[in-house]
């Protein structure tokens, strides 16, 4: 169950227990958090900053460049895409470690609809390996990300001649996904 709260606070039971209050955003239906706590069992619960999201704007612009850019280099639009995430996109924190072998490689490739890169190589116990980073999505990303690859894209095109947003309209297009949730 996620649940959204703008609001926490601390007091101590009588047994002296550490008790934790949120302030939740929407009226919620907790019963089944309830019944889990009534019959004993423990919860894991994470507490995290929510992050705003990008507005659909920001990826729409993002698709019109990289449709743009991928015109003037006679590619597909999809493997500019994969191109544009590899060089300003953001990486799962983890990496896979693979034998260096054409057909384990390929495999993770279309097992991540090619949303992977090769980040390193090294050798153990004489076995040659591949160290894979997989790719997120843009469509995972928030303002902060979404701001960096749009940046990328943006100066791309400018260096192939293609007119992009001026330098205000972009800070617009920025300030109002900061706005969107």
């Amino acid at each position: 169950m996620k649940l959204t709260a703008n609001h926490i606070s601390t007091s101590y039971s009588e047994s002296g227990q550490q008790l934790i209050t949120l302030a939740l955003t929407a009226k919620t239906d907790i019963a089944d958090l309830k019944a889990v706590v009534a019959d004993k069992k423990l919860l894991t619960v994470e507490i995290s900053k929510q992050k705003k999201k990008r507005s659909l704007d920001a990826n729409s612009y993002a698709w019109v460049l990289i449709t743009k850019i991928a015109d003037v280099l006679r590619t597909s639009k999809e493997e500019l895409y994969i191109e544009m995430l590899k060089r300003y996109g953001q990486r799962e924190k983890q990496l896979i470690s693979i034998i260096d072998n054409e057909e384990a490689i390929a495999m993770i490739y279309r097992a991540t609809n090619n949303h992977c890169t090769v980040v390193g190589e090294g050798t153990v116990n004489g076995k040659q390996f591949k160290h894979l980073a997989i790719l997120i999505g843009s469509s995972q990303y928030d303002t902060r990300s979404m701001s960096i690859l749009i940046d990328g894209i943006v100066q791309d095109a400018k260096e192939l001649g293609i007119e992009t947003m001026t330098p205000n309209q972009l800070a617009d297009l920025k300030n109002s996904w900061k706005g969107a949730q």
